[in-house]
């Protein structure tokens, strides 16, 4: 095997190869430059129009549009009644932003720890972890997989608790024939720029509750009784009261320009890794590796994230000069993620001990993503394969 680039090898592409670059097309371009020719740029028409888009397609009652996932989810606990003193069960595999928003509301992040196959939330260890001060629980779909619902799902109604989903990697997803965003109380979604929804930035949250959804419009704008769409449309100018003390996470039309037709094309896409998916698994099925785990029964995998973990007995190197190796072979990774007990703010907040949750250490010791964007060409993919090969072969022991 010839040697990496790192090694002083040839890289296998001249063109760097961005990990995770979104794949934008001219309807998206044309919605933006619409707007900014009939310069309504704020929350406005295409905000209504993208929430509306997306409540069709999740299936639930009620969605509303925020500029971030963390908002959406921040937004969810306050509505719902998180206060200080609570406590809140979630996974440590996971963004940051899905423990600090706990924070935030002054509540406490709980820590469980993951199951090893699936990188999600292990039910068993959430149902041990209930105290009299939980009173939520926010599974993560990690990568797109749908987390075990029902028994999260039985452990919330067993003592009495909220579950607010992160389905930042899930908007495709579907458990036992139900769409994520139409299961729970309350549901967050991103199209940061590299989901399979992408606005640049944004967020939408999805419930059947009402009271929650018009609570959730007026917190992400100022408290507002009414938005500024509603204040200043065709319609005629309305005046506001300031119902609460709120926020400024409201989605820009310039955003929801973008997801208007990324949600259009998302089944679509959705195939097209579907088959960059099946085409990684056949090509390192016999390298040292982990390949993700075979999706549940009756579930959709959104296929967010292609997560391998490297089989470190069987290589020289650890995962961060693995993945610096592929870097000098032109092919951009990402790491979903380190776990946050291994992160120096929750160590030094919490105490938090390094084999503390020993499967959320062991993944994030080994994890690597690779490219899965819509945007990938097949020349693109075979260099995926070609680098990593070539990276795992060189190094192994």
């Amino acid at each position: 095997m010839k040697k990496p680039a790192i090694e002083g090898g040839k890289p296998v592409r001249e063109e760097y190869l961005v990990f995770g670059s979104p794949e934008i097309l001219q309807p998206e371009i044309d919605e933006v430059v619409d707007s900014l020719k009939k310069s309504w740029i704020g929350t406005g028409p295409k905000v209504l129009r993208f929430e509306k888009d997306f409540k069709e397609y999740i299936g639930c009652k009620h969605t509303k549009a925020l500029n971030s996932c963390t908002a959406g989810m921040f937004l969810s606990l306050i509505v719902s009644g998180i206060k200080p003193g609570d406590e809140v069960i979630t996974t440590p595999l996971t963004f940051s932003s899905t423990a600090n928003v706990i924070l935030h509301a002054g509540a406490k992040p709980v820590f469980v720890d993951v199951e090893k196959n699936t990188m999600n939330i292990d039910p068993n260890l959430v149902e041990k972890a209930v105290t009299k001060k939980t009173k939520a629980i926010i599974p993560v779909h990690l990568a797109g997989r749908p987390c075990n619902m029902d028994e999260i799902q039985r452990i919330a109604k067993d003592n009495s608790l909220l579950v607010i989903e992160d389905a930042a990697h899930a908007v495709e997803a579907k458990y036992k024939g139900k769409k994520i965003g139409n299961i729970s109380d309350l549901t967050a979604f991103s199209f940061y720029a590299t989901k399979n929804v992408v606005c640049g930035e944004g967020g939408m949250v999805a419930t059947n509750n009402g009271k929650w959804a018009e609570d959730i419009e007026k917190y992400a704008l100022h408290g507002l009784s009414k938005g500024a769409w509603q204040r200043y449309s065709d319609e005629g100018f309305k005046h506001y009261e300031v119902v609460f003390p709120g926020y400024k996470f409201n989605m820009m039309d310039m955003q929801a320009a973008l997801g208007i037709h990324q949600l259009a094309r998302v089944e679509k896409n959705l195939k097209k890794r579907e088959k960059i998916w099946k085409k990684y698994n056949e090509a390192f099925e016999d390298l040292p590796v982990f390949l993700p785990a075979k999706t549940e029964e009756n579930t959709r995998h959104a296929r967010h994230l292609y997560t391998p973990l490297l089989d470190l007995e069987k290589l020289k190197k650890g995962r961060n000069f693995l993945q610096q190796a592929l870097h000098k072979e032109n092919i951009g990774t990402g790491i979903h993620f380190i776990s946050l007990h291994l992160h120096r703010y929750y160590i030094d907040t919490f105490g938090f001990k390094q084999e503390q949750f020993p499967n959320a250490k062991f993944i994030s010791d080994r994890t690597i993503s690779l490219p899965l964007s819509p945007k990938l060409s097949d020349q693109d993919v075979e260099d995926v394969i070609t680098s990593i090969t070539k990276v795992l072969d060189f190094y192994k022991k």
